[in-house]
């Protein structure tokens, strides 16, 4: 008799460097996601393809791929330091006012030192104080990021449109205690006063965070990865379009 093949296992994410992996990967369809709900390029510009078994769109433009690729890039050497507190897609119109922002709020991610990246979490208990498996189940993650990507698509489609000429960037918030980012060649340059945190030595500094409208997506809760999403409208986009 044929012995049964034993149960699957879901892999386990043991360490901080793996947790930041999957979330890169889900920034990425994020930003693609983004583009493709608030049709910054024409739909033409994108495929359908799949993620956490779940149609997503990507556009195909290799200049456009190649630069969400680098951006990604340039935040997860942030991350890896600890030195991100959020990411926020910003949309801006040709006047470059603030239009939207995309936020993930990962300042509940753990921080630790570099070198330390691969070491393996500390085994955690449930409420009955019975030791669980060292790591988080990519399925749960999957499962929460694929709904995420679901809130999110939706969420884009149903704001009020755009004006014509719309731009992108992304952007970093820093944890407080962070120096910013200085190298060579330097990714990254300060963002508008209106996007600044930190001490307000003008009316400018800070105006346009927070925004005036807020759209809560999802929490995204499977042990040690935290994150959290919301959409921000802005002053500018709200005005224009008469509310």
């Amino acid at each position: 008799m044929a012995t049964a093949p034993p149960p699957h296992q879901p892999t386990l994410l043991t360490n901080t460097t793996s947790l930041l992996q999957t979330f890169t990967d889900f920034l990425t369809v994020a930003i693609h996601t983004i583009l493709y709900s608030r049709t910054l390029y024409p739909p033409s510009a994108f495929i359908s393809t799949r993620k956490y078994n779940f149609p997503v769109r990507q556009n195909r433009h290799p200049v456009v791929c190649a630069w969400i690729n680098n951006a990604v890039s340039s935040v997860s050497t942030l991350l890896t330091k600890g030195s991100v507190r959020a990411i926020a897609v910003v949309v801006f119109n040709k006047d470059l006012e603030v239009m939207e922002r995309y936020m993930f709020d990962m300042s509940k991610f753990p921080v630790v030192d570099p070198k330390e990246g691969l070491t393996d979490f500390e085994a955690r208990r449930d409420r009955e104080g019975q030791e669980l498996p060292v790591g988080v189940s990519t399925v749960d993650i999957e499962e929460q990021l694929r709904a995420t990507i679901r809130r999110l698509a939706y969420g884009a489609e149903k704001l009020g449109p755009l004006p014509e000429g719309c731009t992108y960037s992304l952007a970093v918030e820093l944890r407080d205690e962070v120096d910013p980012p200085i190298g060579h060649p330097q990714p990254w340059v300060p963002s508008e006063p209106s996007l600044q945190t930190g001490e307000k030595t003008s009316e400018r500094i800070g105006a346009d965070l927070g925004g005036i409208k807020s759209t809560p997506l999802r929490l995204v809760e499977a042990g040690e990865f935290i994150l959290e999403m919301w959409i921000e409208e802005g002053r500018a986009k709200l005005h224009d379009n008469g509310e």
